[in-house]
């Protein structure tokens, strides 16, 4: 079981595993030992999370999110395996919460009276710039 914060957690079968090799730092071993991890996670279908924080972890993760609903994390900062896995861990762990603070709704707003008739001299004050600087040919021919 996977704890995201008190009185949420997800279960074991909820979150798939791969074991790939990492490339960088490890010496011999990383031709050897499959030390990177892939985190899969079926947002769509999980039975733990709310619709509203599904939408929200899908906004979230962005690239990370495939076609089918699915959200992969890619572990390979660490040279050890169960390091990469806590870290994948921890990465869904973060998302999750993020997802579950509801966004601060918009409160509509207008320009004032005044923000508006300053908006509206100033247009003027450049078209009188503007038709200063047209060429009217009755004006050179005298």
């Amino acid at each position: 079981m996977i704890e995201i914060m008190p009185g949420l957690s997800l279960e074991d079968n909820e979150v798939r595993f791969d074991y790939i090799r990492a490339s960088g730092p490890g010496g011999q071993n990383v031709n050897k030992v499959a030390s990177a991890i892939k985190l899969y996670f079926d947002v769509r279908h999980s039975p733990s999370l709310a619709e509203e924080v599904k939408d929200r972890l899908v906004k979230l993760a962005g690239r990370r999110m495939t076609a089918e609903g699915v959200l992969v994390i890619d572990a390979r900062r660490y040279r050890t395996q169960e390091q990469n896995r806590l870290d994948a861990i921890r990465r869904l762990a973060a998302l999750i919460q993020k997802a579950l603070e509801k966004p601060k709704p918009r409160l509509k707003t207008r320009p004032s009276v005044t923000a508006s008739a300053a908006r509206v001299d100033e247009k003027k004050r450049r078209g009188l710039i503007k038709r200063a600087r047209r060429y009217d040919p009755a004006d050179w021919e005298n």
